[in-house]
């Protein structure tokens, strides 16, 4: 199997080759190397087939305990269950890279296919996936090649997965993000392709931005299944810690995040196009520092790999990339000339370029802070740690003038908005916001005591502002269609979603914004207790009162455990039994912690067994009470579904909801840009 999969890796990095070099000449060719250009285009499929039969290799002997192979042993064991074996794949350096290479070249194989959209732009983009994936070949066959031998007898077992990853979310947390990283690469190659080609008009935006969203997608799924996984596995009773590598995924989520607001300056008024191209850039580059992030050694993370020599390879890559579209940047910067300019502060193109400083502020203080201890290092000789206070004082300030701007956005219009609009549509949401921040305080806040409680004020307030502003863009543009149709309210705002689902997927995305928000908001008010527990002994912590009934040992051919056996009580009321659990796995002789979790909208309950007293053989419990968590997740799947509406095609026009007679004068608008300057009579329903 192993020489099988040496086989299947040396053809897929010829194949890669072979798709790169055919392309561009056919590319420079032109017209007359039409053969050319489909043979590369093929060799391209076939390599998606290559790598698949490597991926394929890997897995099988993962699941046959081929203990020869160095890296099987490396990640599995004859206990490990099945679907661990799986995520053995991606466990380690070799096989994640492999991983990487699939999901391009599956990325790669779906433009391939889908040739015929455009010819000429997707046989440059074509070009450019292959170039990518030559390196990412390039690098498993010569720096990480995951068919090593080991070297004497075979071992009967390996040494197991680690322990961390040995967690159902595991399965589809990395497959989640890498999606999202390697999807970056398909937006990176339209946009250099048709910056090479000086590709006429904007066809080439919409596709770049549909690419986006897809792997924008990926991207804050694996990012919210990460912090779900942190807070379920570590036990330390946090979601975020702003460890180096979450902050490396976050990074392309922001300028990603900005690129989706900015594009629609330059669908709708051809402006800002050097700057989205560069966002495009800058986001693939990032893409790539993240994976160059976790598998340098640069940093430490209990999210890396260990240190490996791949670095360098990275480096050299991320080198080339800037340099490739610097020069084409420069080459024919002529060719991406703003069609208008900024007409007026009071705007909603104001209001997306302020948003796109905001989380371009946002990321670069991130970077800074995360590369901050090898830049000290470097300048003074020893590292200054940067921890989450740095992050904190920064990014939330931040955040919260981002939240602001989410509310403002949709209340302005295209080229300049007057005053009396703006006081108007900004009324009631800047009055129900004021009103929230008065009730908090009221309610025992207290922002003026701590900057946490007024951050978390700040949140909630700022987000009924945009919920406000929001609901009242979804009010305006049903009404009318209520109007004119009769439909009722839930029928006429799904017609509204359906005329112009980007935008009002769009507002879904940010309702789910908030709630995520809400939920960080409630950090402020954590409270946290540690107590050693004999029988029948109480711990309290906030309204709960924890009782030990015992605790229990168990043992498996993986792994052995302890557990506590905890009665649960609400203000005296019992609420059920719950078992914080300590594991100790036996292949890699490595402890893992389980917690113990109550969740409810209001609050999480969460216990972590921390051991045992060794002199009297009591249970150490820690128990911790988490305001306000399920939000951030239930916010995380109300973005995934917002961003599912915005993919979805428009409802034609042709089968939009009937009109009922209107009276004279009143109509409505089939292809807008918005409900401006609060006319309800104009609904956008166009793309």
């Amino acid at each position: 199997m192993a020489d099988f999969g040496s086989f299947a890796l040396i053809l897929a990095l010829v194949l890669s080759f072979y798709a790169f070099a055919a392309g561009a000449m056919a590319l420079y060719a032109g017209p007359r190397a039409d053969r050319l250009a489909e043979t590369s285009r093929r060799a391209g499929i076939a390599t998606f087939i290559a790598v698949t039969a490597v991926a394929g290799v890997l897995v099988v002997s993962v699941l046959n305990n081929d203990f020869s192979l160095a890296y099987i042993r490396e990640h599995s064991n004859i206990a490990l269950p099945t679907p661990y074996k799986f995520a053995a794949l991606w466990s380690g350096q070799e096989g994640s890279l492999v991983f990487w290479a699939l999901l391009l070249s599956a990325y790669a194989l779906v433009v391939r296919v889908k040739h015929r959209v455009d010819v000429k732009l997707t046989a440059y983009a074509s070009v450019i996936l292959a170039a990518v994936q030559f390196f990412f070949l390039l690098l498993i066959n010569f720096a990480a090649h995951p068919f090593s031998l080991v070297s004497g007898p075979v071992p009967q077992d390996g040494n197991g997965l680690n322990v961390l990853l040995q967690y159902p979310e595991m399965v589809i947390h990395p497959p989640m993000l890498y999606l999202g990283y390697v999807g970056m690469a398909v937006p990176f190659a339209f946009a250099l392709g048709a910056l090479i080609m000086r590709y006429p008009g904007e066809k080439w935006i919409a596709i770049t931005r549909k690419w986006t969203m897809v792997a924008w997608l990926f991207l804050t799924c694996g990012i919210f299944l990460g912090g779900h996984w942190a807070y379920s596995v570590l036990g330390w009773g946090g979601y975020w810690g702003w460890d180096p590598v979450e902050n490396a995924s976050f990074l392309p989520w922001l300028t990603g995040t900005a690129f989706l607001h900015s594009v629609m300056m330059q669908e709708k008024r051809g402006m800002m196009k050097v700057w989205n191209v560069w966002l495009i850039f800058i986001t693939f580059l990032l893409s790539i520092f993240g994976t160059f992030l976790t598998r340098s050694g640069l940093v430490s993370s209990v999210h890396a790999f260990a240190q490996s020599t791949i670095g360098p390879w990275f480096m050299w890559f991320l080198g080339i990339i800037f340099a490739t579209c610097l020069f084409f940047y420069i080459k024919n910067r002529d060719h991406l000339k703003s069609e208008n300019k900024l007409e007026s502060l009071v705007s909603r193109e104001s209001s997306f370029l302020f948003n796109n400083l905001v989380l371009l502020a946002a990321a670069f203080a991130i970077l800074w802070g995360t590369l901050f201890p090898k830049i000290s290092e470097a300048v003074q000789g020893h590292q200054v740690t940067v921890g989450p206070p740095f992050f904190n004082n920064v990014v939330l300030p931040i955040g919260l003038f981002l939240l602001f701007l989410t509310a403002i956005g949709p209340l302005l219009a295209w080229r300049s908005t007057s005053f009396e609009s703006v006081k108007r549509n900004f009324a009631i949401p800047a009055a129900l916001a004021v009103l929230t921040a008065i009730v908090l305080s009221v309610a025992g806040m207290k922002p003026w005591l701590e900057w946490a409680n007024f951050y978390s004020m700040m949140a909630v307030s700022l987000a009924v502002l945009v919920f406000a502003s929001i609901t009242s863009e979804f009010y305006r543009g049903a009404l009318v269609i209520r109007n004119h149709t009769g439909l009722g309210w839930p029928a006429s705002v799904t017609q509204l979603t359906r005329r112009n689902t980007r935008r009002y997927g769009g507002y879904i995305v940010h309702y789910g914004f908030i709630v995520v928000c809400i939920g960080f908001a409630g950090a402020a008010f954590n409270q946290t207790n540690e107590q050693e527990l004999g029988f029948k002994d109480k711990m309290n912590i906030g309204p709960y009162t924890l009782v030990c009934q015992n605790y229990t040992q168990d043992d498996n051919p993986n792994y052995g455990s302890e557990m506590a056996v905890l009665d649960v009580y609400k203000n005296g009321k019992k609420m059920g039994t719950m078992y914080p659990e300590q594991r100790f796995y036996k292949a890699n002789q490595q402890p893992a912690t389980m917690v113990a979790l109550h969740s409810t909208i209001a609050e999480d309950l969460y216990l972590v067994y921390a051991g045992r007293n060794q002199d009297n053989d009591h249970p150490i419990i820690k128990a911790h009470l988490n305001p306000l968590v399920s939000w951030i997740w239930t916010g995380a799947i109300i973005m995934v579904i917002g961003t599912l509406v915005a993919l979805v095609p428009n409802l034609p026009a042709d089968r939009a909801a009937p009109r009922k007679s209107a009276p004279a004068g009143h109509a409505v608008a089939q292809n807008g840009d918005g409900v401006g300057e609060g006319h309800p009579t104009h609904v956008e329903v166009g793309d």
